[in-house]
């Protein structure tokens, strides 16, 4: 017997050596395509572009290299600092007016009134506009002696005011057009929250006697703040790379003074052509850029949410 358990007990170690021996793995012709997109998309450029950071080059001559020469040209460079403030201004007035406006208009529509389903759909009709009408509509209504923005404000007596051809208030109109076309998406994100809450905490709160004040400050914020952080980092990322509506309505002007790093960044690729200073410029902007959404991820953590709004 014991011979005939030791015969068994050495078969199953041999067909177990066997199945630890080495196969070919069998799924590497399906990962490999992926690989070598991400390689080509994303790893690639990003490599090819700090490579080219550390380079003097200009279109016509060839590259330099000049190691971080690029880098530290920027804290001395003033109009590179000076749009770094303007990004910061203009993505801190981009999320925050948003935020404000969308939740209060995802409170109004998450009553219960008459045509609630039409005024929602025509709510969210700014977001769907493309960002060059946007801007051409808005540039006609900014103009100081033919738009209607002035001639709303002489209804109520105010001065006329210049708008975008004023340094002064140029960033500001800027976020009023980006307050405008995505207010409705932070809306949306913000109903959606309003939505998952269960009735009983109201039921509750109605009986208590709470003022709607108090139901929304000590029941509905809570809940929905998960969301406020998504629509928040949404926004965050989409404000601190605009472009588009503000090559269109101010080209970084009057002067610099709505030029943001975007804008700058162009100009100095596409117009000065200095790609090793631009691409030194694309690297920091992109580190700004994580620093941005890891602090809002860090501050989302830090933030102890109820049962009800840590489950969202």
């Amino acid at each position: 017997m014991s011979e005939l358990t030791a015969g068994r007990t050495s078969a199953v170690e041999k067909e177990a050596a066997k199945k630890k021996e080495w196969r070919p793995i069998s799924y590497w012709p399906f990962i490999v395509p992926a690989m070598v997109v991400v390689l080509a998309v994303i790893i690639f450029p990003w490599a090819y572009t700090i490579w080219m950071s550390l380079h003097e080059w200009k279109v016509g001559s060839p590259p330099t290299f000049v190691g971080l020469a690029n880098y530290l040209r920027l804290p001395t460079d003033a109009r590179f600092v000076e749009s770094v403030w303007h990004t910061l201004v203009y993505t801190a007035l981009s999320v925050a007016l948003p935020l404000i406006l969308g939740t209060l208009a995802a409170v109004i529509f998450n009553t219960k009134f008459p045509l609630r389903g039409f005024f929602r759909g025509l709510f969210i009709l700014p977001m769907m506009a493309t960002p060059v009408a946007i801007a051409l509509v808005w540039t006609m209504m900014f103009h100081p002696q033919l738009g209607i923005l002035n001639y709303l404000l002489s209804m109520v007596g105010l001065p006329p005011s210049l708008w975008v051809f004023h340094p002064a208030t140029a960033i500001p109109s800027l976020v009023l057009v980006e307050t405008w076309q995505w207010t409705p998406l932070v809306m949306l994100i913000v109903l959606g929250g309003l939505t998952a809450i269960p009735s009983e905490p109201y039921e509750s709160a109605q009986i208590d006697g709470a003022t709607p004040w108090q139901t929304f400050r000590y029941i509905s914020l809570p809940m929905i703040m998960p969301f406020l952080f998504i629509a928040a980092m949404i926004r965050m990322i989409d404000a601190v790379k605009s472009f588009d509506i503000i090559f269109a309505i101010t080209q970084g002007g009057p002067g610099s003074a709505s030029e943001t790093i975007n804008l700058y960044l162009y100009s100095v690729a596409f117009v000065y052509y200095d790609v090793g200073y631009a691409s030194a410029i694309v690297v920091v902007f992109f580190a700004l850029i994580i620093a941005l959404a890891g602090a809002l991820l860090h501050l989302r953590q830090r933030t102890h949410w109820n049962d009800a709004g840590g489950s969202a």
